[in-house]
């Protein structure tokens, strides 16, 4: 194992550390996991030992924080997204994997909010072998499967904290056919996108492309992620090496961030050979009324013909119009003086 070292943010993340407030929490957040990732850089076992450490501490540390904005949970998300690659980097013998396994298994069970859910999306992955996967499916699956025929017989509401992880963990390890079996049995009262996109991806991993889209379809209802079911169409597609089919039924309606700028730079990031004004005038399309909102995206893309037609077609900042007459002005300048030189 990694040498010994003292945590900076462990005695920072003690039970009930914080308050109801989540400024200071999300900048703990922060501290922590820049320095994991410092030590990562250097000894990326004691850098994964952190990691865990920090998964076990962080959920009592913040459990009386208010959550109503969002901005805690989402940087849980973002912390997560983080050190699992950390943790699953790290070379270690499979016995230290499955203690670092059962720990972040406790801090699941153990999380009442629950801060760490999102966590078990990332369980196959944590394994990093079927054999590991498997032994954490053969764990789970009992418990799951018990509570979801427990609910069809009384048609009362179940929840399992393990049930992501589980999913997961059929995944890695290669047991399809069981996992769809075992999401069949979730479908008591409707069909949840959060189960099935499991079952899914295993359709997916089995090259059978189109009829992983059917069930992906079938997932749709009430409340359903919209945007991460088409995201699973577009990527089933890119996949199979169908990038013109992907882009014109499922881009538009897969790609969001959180700016009309980012959400155009992704989606010319996924389709690099797609023109960029086509790719734009998609997006300007998929908003009738917002034109003038995509005009960032135009002026920083030099397509400022488009930029202006954007503008002229409905409303834009005034302050975004007034920079980006002063940059397109600073850019012809540099033009005009460039080819004066040359001359």
């Amino acid at each position: 194992m990694a040498t010994k070292y003292k945590w900076q943010f462990a005695p920072r993340f003690r039970r009930n550390a914080f308050g109801w407030k989540s400024s200071t929490p999300i900048l703990r957040i922060k501290e922590a996991l820049a320095e994991i990732k410092a030590i990562a850089k250097k000894e990326p076992v004691l850098a994964a030992e952190g990691a865990v450490l920090f998964l076990e501490k962080l959920a009592p540390a913040i459990e009386q924080v208010d959550s109503s904005s969002g901005g805690i949970g989402s940087a849980v998300n973002r912390a997560i997204e983080a050190l699992v690659p950390i943790i699953t980097k790290a070379d270690v013998s499979g016995a230290v994997r499955q203690k670092w396994l059962e720990r972040l298994w406790d801090a699941l069970q153990e999380d009442d909010m629950p801060y760490l859910e999102y966590l078990g999306e990332f369980w196959g992955e944590l394994c990093m072998t079927p054999e590991i996967a498997s032994y954490w499916a053969d764990y789970s699956s009992p418990t799951l499967t018990t509570m979801w025929e427990h609910c069809v017989r009384t048609g009362e509401y179940g929840y399992y904290k393990g049930t992501t992880a589980c999913l997961s963990a059929l995944y890695a390890s290669g047991r399809h056919n069981e996992l769809l079996e075992l999401i069949a049995k979730s479908e008591y009262r409707h069909k949840s996108w959060h189960n099935r996109m499991w079952g899914a991806k295993a359709l997916a991993a089995a090259d059978k492309h189109a009829e992983a889209i059917r069930y992906a379809e079938d997932s749709k209802g009430l409340n359903a992620p919209l945007t991460a079911i088409a995201a699973f169409y577009e990527g089933v597609l890119l996949d199979a090496g169908f990038a013109d089919e992907a882009y014109a039924r499922y881009a538009v309606a897969a790609t969001y961030a959180t700016t009309n700028l980012a959400t155009f730079k992704a989606l010319a990031k996924k389709y690099p050979h797609m023109q960029r004004k086509t790719i734009l005038r998609d997006l300007v399309a998929s908003q009738p009324g917002n034109e003038g909102k995509w005009f960032a995206a135009a002026k920083d893309a030099n397509l400022f013909e488009l930029a202006i037609e954007l503008a002229n077609r409905s409303p834009s900042d005034p302050r975004t119009l007034i920079r980006a007459a002063r940059d397109y002005a600073a850019k012809q300048l540099s033009s005009r003086s460039l080819h004066w030189r040359q001359g």
